[in-house]
């Protein structure tokens, strides 16, 4: 199924006709996967499907002008591109189809994600990267509309950096920046604001990338009319085709049933793009879906009687069946005989996998059978667990959760009994969960030796008489240091470039390293995101800038359900080692000054999330994060910009590590733990507390995700036997979290003697100015007056009522 990669420009007319009638086998074999799919959905076998018919035309153009070392950033429909470079055969289609978990067999995501979301494999077995440059590139789907957009724009800014910054080593990743990025959108997603914010970054940018906009006039059931204006995606951004006097994009727009002209306008775009890195835009018009959006709906309900008609008639592969024979390619009979035997390929591709999916759960379900046997036997309950046994027996295609479920139940009965034969079913249950538990729950992190949390702690070392400077001032020779160690290192954002970012932790670094390396961005968090993971994804290690800790809110979509969710969803065989930076708390005013910091760490559980309470801290976070090869993000304390710091002697070596508190003050009576902004008011807190006879332990959290691998916090409880934890979130938010690792996770319930508490802001936004701030968020009297009260209620005698 994999194409000969000449194109039609340098072909001998023979040549020609193999092709054509190659791609014809190639849109048949995709458009019977969707409909076979779909029964296979309708009949119960498989849980959902979204399809590629009415698509398969320009895909296959699409295939055509793709070349090694090229990525594609798509979404859920583009199934006959895939099976046209040769990744994606039927049997595993149907095996994404019904989630086989064996990533041989399911190679796109071993049954995490649904049906249609698509990836090649970027890393080997340890970690480290293939030659994306000796293959053709797909980076991992989501399912979210436009979602892929963002990153599509980093994945081709790569080439740009690849083809302009001197001293990057491009092994494995890019030939001078001759590689184009290709992104793929329905024309109904193109009004989410991901797509129009990466397209006007496209364009201010000039990097080589085409998107192709699939057109059947619809967004499930809302006509185009509804979705853009004008009706027409590429007559509504017209004001961006580039001209002699402004630069911008290259807008085409060809019907999808017209093979020839369709392979004529990507091998166009793809010149376009690839020589000129200018972005192109491929208006695809014409388009059908014969079987509606997805087998959760029939299009027949909201289509008309004429409209169904014409699609009939207008369906890519009917049109392209009879343009082959109008031109004697092939003959009705001969086309005839080519459909049957590839109806009988899908066919028997379709059993094939549902015998390779069912294989392993009848072997297990042979297993357990008869240990339920055993079991009843022993058991004065052996009625049940027959009943579950025959039960067991009659389900002909067990699900894993049908034996899961099954097995533990029968557990219940055997309460009480002591028996080997019940050992052997207890083990037989905790081996199978612990199994299946691992196959939809690893590589949510690196798993590998490399990892960031086994970076070694290397501390600051200094002078014997260090300078004290502005905590700024380290972070920025700090990150002047990390440049020049690392060529492939380069940091962007809102105002990073030219002033240096607003509090001037980059003063200087662009005029020393260049535009590309240190550079300015528009307003757009979102997309600035996706610059970052798509450059990370082929091989650079890019900063993220984001100016403010509110504004990542902007792109919290992005960082949730793509970066986060990178390793997890292809278990390990794509990694974007991007690394966010940002800066917040105890600013003033409403949209400035917010912790939502219980948000982030559990919507970017598959990144790091760390809080450094100072610049040098931070500084040692970003080189732990150089270091290794995992995304993360690092909240910089803004109002510690100013404050004096002691001056490293090894700067971009000392590293901070990740999953490990520090403890900043030794006590006996309360253990307080806090982080980032916060802190120092804790740590002033402490030296009050002890005019009034408490002594409290001060711990840093410093790293939230992960927090406190080594389980520190629960060995000073062991000692003080009270916790309060106090942050600037909402209630209920990070500290919370910061309470349930404490108490449940790491057992420290068990050596309380008070009740654990937490002292978080108010519900409301912190208010603007000083007061608005002393009143809505944690002072150093409510800290003070906290602990003074937990203390009071554990010993009255000594610790007289204060107010």
């Amino acid at each position: 199924m994999k194409p000969n990669p000449s194109t039609s420009n340098d072909i001998s007319f023979d040549d020609f006709k193999s092709q054509i009638l190659q791609d014809y086998e190639t849109a048949v074999t995709s458009r019977e996967c969707s409909l076979m799919g779909r029964r296979e959905v309708l009949s119960g076998k498989a849980k959902f499907g979204i399809f590629g018919d009415g698509k398969e035309l320009p895909q296959l153009a699409m295939a055509r002008a793709f070349q090694d070392g090229d990525f594609r950033s798509g979404y859920y429909r583009d199934q006959t591109f895939m099976m046209a470079l040769g990744y994606l055969s039927p049997k595993a289609f149907f095996h994404g189809l019904y989630a086989t978990t064996d990533l041989e067999k399911e190679p796109m995501s071993a049954g995490r994600q649904m049906g249609g979301h698509f990836v090649t494999h970027s890393l080997n077995e340890d970690g480290s990267w293939k030659n994306l440059t000796a293959q053709k590139n797909s980076s991992a789907d989501i399912s979210c509309t436009a979602g892929q957009m963002p990153r599509l724009l980093g994945l081709a800014q790569a080439s740009k950096i690849y083809r302009h910054v001197d001293g990057i080593d491009q092994t494995n990743f890019s030939d001078n920046g001759n590689e184009v990025a290709w992104g793929t959108i329905g024309n109904a997603s193109t009004s989410e604001g991901h797509f129009f914010e990466t397209v006007n970054a496209a364009g201010v940018m000039q990097v080589p990338m085409v998107i192709s906009i699939w057109d059947d006039e619809y967004g499930i059931s809302v006509p185009s009319e509804y979705h853009t204006t004008k009706g027409d995606i590429s007559e509504a951004l017209s004001g961006l085709q580039r001209n002699e006097d402004h630069d911008g994009f290259e807008i085409l727009k060809v019907k999808g049933w017209d093979y020839t002209a369709l392979i004529h306008a990507f091998e166009n775009a793809s010149d376009i793009a690839r020589e000129e890195h200018v972005p192109v835009l491929i208006h695809v018009t014409e388009l059908t879906q014969p079987q509606g959006h997805s087998t959760s709906g029939s299009h027949e309900r909201y289509k008309s009687s004429e409209r169904l008609e014409w699609e009939r008639e207008n369906d890519c592969n009917k049109r392209f069946r009879e343009w082959i024979i109008d031109n004697g390619i092939s003959t009705e009979e001969e086309l005839k005989k080519v459909e049957r035997e590839i109806k009988h390929k899908v066919r028997a591709a379709k059993k094939e996998a549902w015998s390779e999916f069912l294989k392993p759960q009848l072997a297990a379900k042979k297993q357990l059978v008869q240990l339920l046997e055993k079991v009843a036997k022993q058991s004065p309950n052996r009625a049940f667990i027959n009943k579950i046994k025959n039960d067991l027996i009659a389900t002909e295609e067990p699900l894993k959760k049908d034996l899961a479920s099954k097995s533990r139940k029968a557990l219940r009965y055997l309460l009480g009994e002591s028996n080997p034969e019940k050992e052997q079913l207890q083990q037989w249950i905790n081996d199978f969960v612990r199994t299946n538990e691992f196959k939809y729950g690893s590589h949510l992190y690196n798993e590998l030796d490399n990892k960031a949390t086994k970076v070694q702690a290397i501390p600051p070392t200094y002078s014997n008489e260090p300078n004290q400077v502005d905590g700024r001032v380290i972070l920025r020779d700090n990150f002047d240091a990390l440049f020049s160690k690392y060529p492939e290192a380069l940091v962007f954002g809102e105002d990073t470039g030219n002033i240096g970012d607003v509090n001037q932790g980059l003063e200087g670094l662009q005029n020393k390293y260049g535009e590309l390396r240190v550079s300015d961005t528009g307003i757009r968090e979102t997309s600035i995101i996706g610059q970052g993971i798509g450059m990370a994804l082929r091989g650079l290690r890019p900063i993220a800038e984001i100016q403010y800790l509110d504004y990542i809110l902007y792109a919290i979509q992005t960082l949730s359900d793509d970066l986060a969710t990178l390793m997890y969803r292809t278990v390990g065989k794509q990694k974007a080692p991007l690394i966010v930076r940002t800066r917040g708390h105890r600013l003033e005013g409403i949209w400035h000054s917010g912790s939502p910091m219980g948000g982030l760490i559990h919507l970017l559980r598959g990144m790091y999330v760390l809080a450094p309470r100072n610049m040098t801290q931070a500084a040692g976070f970003y080189n732990t994060l150089m270091k290794s090869d995992e995304p993360a993000l690092v909240i910089e304390s803004l109002n510690g910009y100013r404050l004096k710091e002691n001056m490293p002697s090894n700067l971009g070596e000392f590293c901070t590590p990740i999953g490990e508190v520090e403890t900043l003050k030794e006590g006996t009576d309360i253990t307080l733990l806090s982080y980032g902004s916060t802190l120092r008011i804790v740590e002033k807190v402490a030296q009050d507390l002890l005019e009034v006879g408490i002594d409290a332990e001060v711990i840093d959290a410093q790293s939230l995700l992960p927090f406190d691998l080594n389980h520190n916090v629960v060995k000073s409880l062991e000692k003080t036997n009270r916790l309060l934890v106090i942050d600037e979130d909402v209630p209920g938010g990070c500290s919370a979290y910061l309470m349930q690792e404490v108490v449940e996770k790491q057992g420290g319930y068990r050596f309380l003697d008070s009740a654990p508490q937490t002292l978080s802001a108010k519900a409301h936004r912190p208010a603007y100015a000083s007061d608005g701030d002393y009143f809505s968020k944690p002072n150093a009297e409510d800290v003070f007056e906290k602990v003074y009260q937990i203390m009071n209620e554990s010993d009255p005698k000594s610790y007289p009522a204060l107010r």
